[in-house]
């Protein structure tokens, strides 16, 4: 389990060491005798309970078995699951190309019925046109040298923003304005997609603010984040992708949002920012 920057994902793994510890205790054996019951070293046994080695699922049997309570192995294993999939590399995610990785989500998407989206970097993916979402699923598969499958990465993108349209689904969507100006794909792919949010805004079922640059505001950008329903945040980092449901932290990704959100402008003022950075391109 890669080392995380989320008090979320170390929470989870120390939870895990805690657990493990106490069955130790409960069980009247020192470290000493888990090692060597378990024909490992004593100092792994150490690590595992400070939480500074994650076990392996094999190591969890062998702890449980060691300490009589081979009944609570699966639930461990599946604490241990939890953790290691809060947060993920990219190079970990995309091992099996770019496709995969849009295809996971889908489930997530489906059962969500409440979307809040904040972007400081691209146009969320849910509302890219399929020029703009090429070329960046392109520039991803260069950059980190991944099988070139973007073609049906882009195509199952697309099929993915079909939960735009069905169902009682609401969105939210804030950008700051430098995504308007990025640029990504050239003038003709971003003045595209620039023309798409116009008509995305007009939907029924949207929200969309632009949060303006200006030289005075107190609430600075952040890393890009989505919020699905109350339970769930996910957050796309220059290393990895993180999933973080420990509700103290859903609760201040959701504060964030608030206050970005009274940042930003809507309607009549998010169109005129979005056709002046279409108006430079020209």
């Amino acid at each position: 389990m890669a080392a995380s920057p989320s008090s979320s994902a170390q929470r989870a793994r120390q939870a895990l060491a805690d657990r493990l510890a106490e069955l130790c205790r409960e069980a009247g054996l020192t470290g000493a005798e888990l090692s060597e019951r378990c024909e490992w070293s004593r100092s792994k046994s150490s690590r595992i309970m400070n939480a500074r080695t994650p076990p392996s699922a094999d190591d969890i049997r062998a702890w449980c078995t060691a300490c009589g309570a081979d009944g609570q192995t699966e639930d461990l294993i599946a604490v241990l699951r939890t953790a290691e999939g809060m947060w993920v590399e990219w190079r970990r995610m995309e091992r099996a190309g770019l496709r995969q990785a849009q295809q996971a989500r889908l489930p997530l998407y489906q059962r969500t019925r409440r979307f809040r989206s904040y972007s400081s970097w691209l146009v969320p993916g849910m509302i890219q046109t399929q020029p703009y979402t090429t070329a960046v699923l392109r520039a991803i598969q260069r950059r980190r040298g991944l099988v070139d499958d973007v073609s049906a990465a882009v195509a199952a993108r697309l099929e993915r923003q079909q939960v735009l349209h069905e169902g009682d689904r609401r969105f939210a969507f804030l950008v700051e304005e430098s995504v308007l100006r990025a640029g990504t794909g050239g003038a003709e792919v971003m003045s595209g997609q620039l023309g798409h949010l116009i008509s995305i805004a007009s939907l029924p079922q949207v929200s969309l603010g632009v949060v303006p640059m200006t030289p005075d505001r107190e609430r600075w950008p952040a890393e890009g984040f989505w919020i699905y329903d109350a339970g769930q945040v996910n957050v796309e980092l220059i290393s990895g992708y993180l999933t973080i449901t420990q509700p103290s932290e859903v609760t201040m990704y959701a504060e964030a949002f608030a206050e970005l959100a009274a940042l930003a402008v809507y309607g009549t003022s998010a169109r005129a920012l979005i056709a002046s950075a279409r108006d430079a391109l020209e």
